[in-house]
């Protein structure tokens, strides 16, 4: 299937095929998958200090016999005590149940966080969310606005990757008919457009500041680029030579 590729102004200027990328299955089960995956895989392993709770001098007496510091036979639990004859006299301490005692089950530093996921699994739930933002039932779904888009998907000519300005790229935004989407990602705090390019020539740094616009290489796609909170079919910008690249790959 041929998609018409337009220029910065807006207008059309030749066509690109993506017959390969909107004929893969739509899965949200693959989906949702990755997304988590990639999430976990973020995640900043955390935990308690081991001696937490245990720097005390409080122990256990457990004779029977009439000393001191004896705890046999006497009207309390059986738990470590401070043994001094200062206010803390006969306090419990360390013990999980004990006012500033260790935690129970406290988490550790050492759990694996991560949930694997197959190279192949991962691959084919990115096309398949790729395939999603291709289709216009799916981003209208999301929540995105597409009335004043004429040509969708959104693709345009390769000279957008060299867009140096904050202002040039909002222009050129505007001219695909996203200013509507843009002013409601401003106000309501929220993803917007996401632009994808094979190289970057400076709209990166440019793109950056728009509210809800993000630019990502075609390199460096995940699956929760175009499937944000694990739900398919974000607005995506495409760059001539990206679709021609992810065409090529599938």
């Amino acid at each position: 299937m041929k998609i018409p590729v337009l220029g910065l102004d807006g207008s059309k200027k030749g066509e690109v095929n993506a017959e390969k990328i909107m004929s893969v299955p739509v899965r949200d089960d693959l989906i949702i998958r990755a997304v988590l995956s990639e999430r976990s895989e973020k995640r900043q392993p955390y935990g308690t200090d081991k001696l937490g709770g245990k720097r005390t001098s409080a122990h256990y007496h457990g004779r029977r016999q009439k000393q001191r510091h004896a705890m046999m036979s006497r009207e309390m639990a059986r738990m470590p005590r401070i043994h001094t004859t200062a206010t803390l006299y006969f306090t419990a301490r360390f013990a999980p149940q004990a006012r500033k005692g260790r935690a129970a089950h406290p988490p550790k530093s050492e759990k694996v966080w991560y949930e694997k996921i197959n190279k192949k699994e991962w691959k084919k739930a990115l096309l398949s969310s790729i395939a999603a933002c291709f289709d216009r039932r799916f981003v209208e779904k999301r929540g995105h606005v597409l009335d004043g888009i004429k040509n969708f998907p959104l693709v345009i000519e390769n000279d957008i990757e060299s867009a140096k300005k904050t202002k040039y790229v909002e222009q050129i935004l505007g001219a695909l008919g996203l200013n509507k989407e843009l002013k409601i990602a401003k106000e309501r705090k929220r993803l917007g457009p996401l632009i994808v390019i094979s190289e970057d020539k400076g709209i990166v740094k440019a793109g950056r500041n728009i509210a809800g616009v993000e630019v990502v290489p075609a390199k460096n796609l995940t699956v929760e680029d175009f499937a944000p909170g694990t739900h398919k079919g974000r607005l995506v910008v495409w760059a001539k030579s990206a679709v021609e690249g992810i065409e090529k790959g599938v």
